[in-house]
């Protein structure tokens, strides 16, 4: 079975609207708690009602969701995905008391529940991190008025979604060879890595990106509403900056996102490098973004969905065996969703975990060497969320965004090292697995912090009272793009509107540089493991045990990686020179 089997989650529809009448039900329970949480037993009653209002909520949204996302042209999918959003909004606005309420009743008294009630237990970290945003808590009355909105604030990734998937459509395009082709999000790159003449790579890369070139007003509109959206809520809580905001929850310092932007802003020497060696190897007169999909070393292989689980299982074979169960657990039957569909949502995920839901994967799979790294890379998040559930309670399983491509990446350097060490390879399969191996930094390290210093750039901008237009955000991407990779975007037609291309920047902003964090973490627990440093492998799935347990920063250093140290991130950058200099010398032999 290649698509997703929801049954495991409701058996039918009617499941799914019955649960729709227990959450409502419990969520109106609850409100009549109003202004008594400082009893205890009154306090241990409602977190048991809390708990299971949560579970409920947090399968029936998964539920409505996936079902969604897996054709978003579905207009019954889409009204059940809006239902059960507008019922979450509701929810957050009739219990929009507690925390007001909770802080007013003190540290003290709360935490004498907890020592109290061995069931409210799992609570505690979660109670610590609501007293460290007291601050940042408004009062019940201002909470309620804040939740009012909570609605509006969403409007922009749900604008982003209707107008990048929903109302998107292939683009039909005729290539040099008279070939008639279908170019969609989830083939275009496909393609362009087939195409050999820059003419081609050119007509499939503007088949995609000039429809963001058509609607950019309109996406620089929606993101305005994103970024402001932030701002009015970095305002009414009191941070000092829409940054802060996003990194204090998990109490993640400043100084954590501003020393990768400074090491991966100005140690990009080995990047430039390889984008000439590129040049001058492929014999291009210019060299365009879109010609960083070619390979320096041709090969039509293709990899079968099967192929690609097979050669991801053998690269774990030296890993121990509970690691091992875990990877054929989350590629099981009925838990992945393999290939591309009309209105299936683009790109690839894991998701599941709360309400215990066993772990899903989307994928659009179409049998690139890239797909199978894909397939490593989702199931490393799901092993990661295998480990969560088995050794937390429901209330500490959900690890944050921080360390959850710290497994996934784990996952890539293990089996880039498998295909390299294999012994079987020609020269053109390294020059291949090299290209890989460095495309993968630019791609997480580089491309993921570029992206990140663009948000903080616009959040500047924001805090400054300046409003966004295409011009003003397609000048910054511009810059950036010279800086990071010494590459002039404004000769490419349509390319600086890449920012309208990147979903995270409207879905989940200040999320892209968690993947240049975790890449440079899993890149260190990996060689510790692959160096057989004593008790590597068990730091590791310690990490991955822990779910949302501590403190991300403070889960990596128990792993073994300080985030606050620089050499962190320079050791990736060093990592960059020494792989572009041995393909260098590779492709002169």
């Amino acid at each position: 079975m290649t698509t997703w089997d929801l049954t495991h989650i409701y058996k039918n529809h009617d499941d799914f609207e019955n649960a729709i009448k227990t959450i409502v039900s419990l969520r109106d329970q609850l409100v009549t708690f109003k202004g008594k949480l400082n009893d205890e037993k009154t306090f241990l009653e409602y977190m048991k009602l809390e708990k299971e209002l949560s579970y409920h909520l947090g399968k029936a949204y998964h539920y409505a969701s996936m079902s969604s996302d897996l054709n978003k042209k579905d207009i019954n999918k889409a009204q059940d995905y809006g239902k059960m959003a507008m019922l979450a909004q509701s929810i957050s606005e009739a219990l929009s008391f507690e925390s007001p309420e909770i802080i007013n009743i003190g540290k003290e008294t709360i935490f004498s529940f907890i020592d109290n009630n061995e069931e409210l237990e799992e609570y505690r970290f979660g109670f610590e991190k609501l007293f460290r945003q007291e601050e940042h808590v408004l009062s019940a009355d201002k909470e309620q008025l804040l939740s009012y909105f909570g609605s509006l604030s969403n409007q922009g990734s749900e604008l982003y979604s209707a107008l990048s998937v929903a109302d998107s459509n292939p683009v039909t395009i005729t290539l040099s060879d008279k070939t008639k082709v279908n170019v969609s999000q989830g083939n275009w790159r496909n393609l362009i890595e087939k195409a050999t003449k820059q003419s081609d790579r050119k007509k499939i890369f503007e088949a995609i990106f000039s429809y963001y070139d058509k609607h950019k007003t309109t996406y620089a509109q929606i993101y305005n509403t994103v970024m402001f959206s932030a701002e009015a809520e970095r305002k009414a809580r009191n941070h000092s900056s829409i940054l802060s905001s996003f990194l204090f929850n998990n109490n993640i310092p400043e100084e954590v996102f501003l020393n990768l932007i400074s090491v991966a802003s100005t140690e990009n020497k080995a990047v430039k490098k390889y984008n000439k060696i590129r040049k001058k190897y492929l014999n291009l007169s210019t060299y365009h973004t879109y010609d960083r999909f070619i390979e320096l070393a041709s090969s039509n292989k293709e990899y079968s969905y099967e192929e690609g689980k097979e050669l991801f299982f053998k690269s774990i074979e030296h890993f121990p065996a509970d690691f091992q169960e875990k990877a054929h657990e989350v590629l099981s039957d009925g838990y992945v969703d393999v290939y591309e569909q009309p209105g299936k949502r683009s790109g690839a995920y894991s998701t599941g975990g709360g309400s215990d839901i066993h772990p899903y994967i989307l994928l659009n799979y179409s049998s690139s060497l890239d797909d199978v790294f894909t397939l490593a890379h989702e199931a490393g998040h799901s092993i990661h969320t295998l480990y969560s559930m088995e050794n937390q309670k429901e209330a500490l399983r959900h690890y944050t965004i921080f360390v959850a491509e710290i497994a996934s990446t784990f996952n890539e350097h293990n089996l880039l090292d498998y295909l390299l060490n294999s012994g079987k390879l020609s020269k053109n399969e390294k020059i291949m697995l090299l290209q890989k191996s460095i495309d993968g930094i630019i791609s997480t390290f580089y491309r993921q912090t570029l992206f990140a210093e663009y948000e903080y750039k616009v959040s500047k901008l924001v805090e400054q009272g300046q409003p966004l237009n295409h011009d003003v955000l397609s000048k910054i991407m511009i810059d950036l793009y010279k800086n990071y990779y010494g590459i002039d975007i404004e000769k490419e037609k349509v390319k600086q509107y890449v920012w309208a291309y990147i979903p995270h920047l409207f879905y989940t902003p200040f999320y892209v540089y968690q993947y240049a964090t975790s890449f440079s973490a899993s890149l260190k627990l990996y060689e510790d493991v692959k160096n057989n440093v004593e008790g590597a492998f068990e730091r590791y799935t310690g990490l991955l045990k822990s779910g949302g347990s501590k403190y991300p920063v403070e889960q990596a250093k128990l792993a073994g990686v300080d985030f606050l140290n620089k050499e962190t991130y320079l050791s990736v950058t060093r990592r960059m020179e020494i792989l572009v200099d041995e393909l260098e010398k590779l492709l002169s032999e």
